[in-house]
């Protein structure tokens, strides 16, 4: 919505200034003005037209911002719902059926981790990502794939340091 009501500004902005010469100028050429005072009237009425340009400007930068924001939600809900849906999905389908590479997947993966809106498991040597229930996971001191012993590895994320499997915990 921004990024269009930025373009009717700047094009508002354009057909003004367009304007603005003719009525301007062309009584220059006529002889009936000045072009001294065809400038000064250009100059003074050219900055009020500045003001939609610049916003527009603005409106069309900050459009260009939330449609990338709304991008990543986007994705961000679609792993989400493969996830939840599936129990468990390789990550080499996750970035097949997204469009994105193994290391997008992996961040859009850690950014929901960091906002407590996945719990679920990785092993990353087997390309795997587990959906589970937070509280199986916080009872759990041993890895699923290997029975090594599981070491916290930061906020809502617990690693197995032998296979390299993480937990996330919401």
């Amino acid at each position: 919505m921004a990024r269009t009501i930025g373009i009717l500004l700047i094009i508002g902005a354009l057909i003004g200034c367009l304007l603005l010469a003719l009525v301007m100028f062309v009584p220059t050429l006529e002889g009936s003005r000045t072009a001294g005072a065809a400038v000064l009237g250009f100059a003074l009425f050219g900055i009020i037209l500045l003001a939609p340009l610049g916003a527009g400007l603005f409106l069309l930068w900050k459009g260009g911002q939330e449609a990338k924001v709304a991008g990543k939600a986007q994705q961000q809900r679609q792993l989400l719902n493969m996830v939840s849906t599936r129990g468990q999905v390789a990550i080499s389908d996750l970035a097949i059926e997204m469009n994105l590479g193994r290391d997008e997947v992996q961040q859009l993966l850690y950014d929901l981790v960091g906002k407590r809106l996945f719990s679920g498991y990785v092993n990353w040597d087997e390309g795997m990502l587990y959906s589970r229930q937070a509280s199986q996971l916080r009872e759990r001191t041993q890895c699923e794939v290997c029975n090594g012993q599981l070491t916290l590895a930061g906020q809502g994320v617990i690693r197995c340091p032998y296979c390299g499997t993480e937990y996330f915990l919401d």
